[in-house]
């Protein structure tokens, strides 16, 4: 059975974020009353991911430092000498190279099958932005 794609909508707040949805998809997914199939989880931007990892506070400011550090904002990129939405965001599309628009995790007896230490993030690269959207796709057996 398909349901309808669900829009969790964010409010970002910083140039680079990693906010934790993981409650929010467990909460819609626990409505669906699924208890076998999947769940997709699909960022439709060019410079905001989604991703699986482990929820711990240095570890997340490690992620940060490391983003900040692989792709520095200030670096002379031929893409924001003429920025066709007026933002300076070649950095973030180069960091998006290394992440995933989408993610799907299995569902068994009505339960996301995440890792003991698995949290859901949505990373943005390109903030603050006033709405960022996730789009949450529920395949299965009620």
């Amino acid at each position: 059975m398909f349901f309808p794609c669900e829009t969790i909508l964010l409010r970002t707040a910083a140039p680079i974020e990693i906010i934790d949805v993981t409650a929010t998809v467990r909460t819609a997914f626990q409505e669906s009353g699924v208890v076998q199939g999947q769940v997709t989880l699909f960022s439709p931007h060019t410079t905001a991911f989604v991703c699986l990892n482990e929820k711990e506070h240095m570890l997340q400011r490690d992620m940060l430092d490391f983003l900040h550090r692989l792709v520095p904002a200030d670096s002379d990129f031929r893409h924001n000498r003429d920025p066709v939405d007026g933002r300076l965001n070649a950095h973030s599309h180069l960091l998006g190279l290394f992440m995933n628009a989408s993610e799907t995790i299995p569902v068994a007896d009505g339960q996301l099958l995440l890792g003991g230490w698995q949290s859901i993030f949505f990373i943005e690269l390109d903030g603050p932005r006033d709405e960022r959207r996730l789009l949450m796709q529920i395949i299965g057996e009620q």
